[in-house]
């Protein structure tokens, strides 16, 4: 594990990175806002600890730099000051966890690993954005659309019907399902949009390929892996 401690005292620095070090964590310090901004960019901490009271901007600034960069590491603010409000004004500006000085290094050591760990368990839960079936794919982010890697143009609706078809594979949806799945109920025609919308998916998706988009006569359609 990769650890930031960034403190003006220098021999609070040195102590949190010697047991840290210890522990077998990789470590660097800084010793103002500055400093610890180059550390980051150069270091990638998993975790860091940042004194609320730094000489050039205090940590809470600090933080909100970090956090404007995208970068999402979990933080711990380090600080002499224990009033409730002080606390309130850390983890607001999007601090993980607070210790007050004079501080146990068991105690600030346990809780690095904790939030360590619940950034872990948070990334590896994180979904997915591209969805799969056979060689077809779909980014949720930034709504492309790749059949064997090639690129495929769909619009706004084709993308809604063709993410519903795709989150369910192998399973057949009736056309009430995807009326009121992709329409929302917002649209009063006939059902023929759902059969005229599939002809578009078809012409996109399955034009010199092998088909996906499959209808069940009586039942509604179904997109699977190609054989």
């Amino acid at each position: 594990m990769r650890a930031l401690v960034v403190d003006d005292e220098e021999s609070i620095t040195q102590l949190v990175a010697m047991a840290l070090r210890y522990e077998g964590w990789d470590v660097e310090t800084a010793v103002n806002g500055e400093e610890a901004l180059q550390k980051i960019r150069s270091f990638e901490p998993d975790v860091a600890v940042f004194d609320i009271l730094l000489p050039d901007f205090d940590g809470m600034q600090l933080l909100s730099r970090v956090r404007s960069d995208g970068r999402m590491f979990p933080v711990l603010f380090l600080t002499a000051l224990d009033s409730v409000e002080d606390r309130v004004n850390g983890l607001t500006a999007g601090g993980d966890d607070y210790v007050v000085k004079p501080f146990s290094l068991e105690e600030l050591i346990a809780r690095l690993r904790g939030l360590v760990r619940r950034s872990q368990v948070a990334l590896a839960q994180e979904p997915d954005p591209v969805l799969r079936v056979g060689d077809l794919t779909l980014n949720e982010d930034s709504y492309e659309v790749e059949r064997a890697g090639e690129p495929i143009t769909v619009t706004n609706t084709e993308f809604e019907l063709l993410r519903y078809l795709m989150r369910n594979p192998n399973r057949v949806l009736s056309k009430a399902q995807i009326l009121d799945r992709v329409w929302a109920y917002d649209f009063n025609g006939k059902s023929t949009v759902v059969e005229l919308y599939i002809s578009y998916l078809r012409k996109k998706v399955d034009a010199g390929r092998d088909p996906m988009v499959h209808t069940v006569r009586g039942a509604g359609y179904m997109l699977k892996p190609a054989n």
